[in-house]
């Protein structure tokens, strides 16, 4: 399995930006699909964004369209995050995953997940 972990999470007010990471430095690395899932207090695990092997096919959930962006770079096995303009509902626990090559925004498609990074925004 490949590993996965997650950075970047923090305490924000509503308006401003973090990005995330999920680095996982292993050999297979640039050979798998990234999707990040986020799951809210009392809430059910959603999807957030996705990206394929090769650094495009981004896929995102409406809700953070427009203010999410999903990328990669392979020489460093990290994919990221970069969100901005966060509001209160962002506020969840943020996981990678990584699955086959090509993005899905469905969680089964993934077989190896992150412990996940914590994003909280201030109202």
């Amino acid at each position: 399995q490949v590993q996965l972990v997650e950075s970047g999470g923090g305490l924000v007010q509503t308006g401003n930006s973090l990005r995330l990471s999920c680095a996982a430095p292993d050999d297979i690395f640039s050979s798998t699909a990234i999707g990040w899932f986020r799951q809210a207090p009392g809430k059910v695990r959603e999807f957030v964004a996705a990206v394929n092997r090769w650094g495009s096919g981004e896929r995102y959930a409406d809700s953070v369209k427009g203010r999410f962006t999903i990328s990669r770079d392979n020489q460093k096995n990290t994919v990221y995050l970069q969100m901005n303009n966060l509001k209160p509902e962002d506020t969840a626990v943020d996981r990678c995953a990584a699955g086959d090559s090509d993005s899905c925004s469905t969680a089964w498609y993934y077989d190896n997940w992150g412990q996940g990074t914590k994003v909280t925004v201030a109202s």
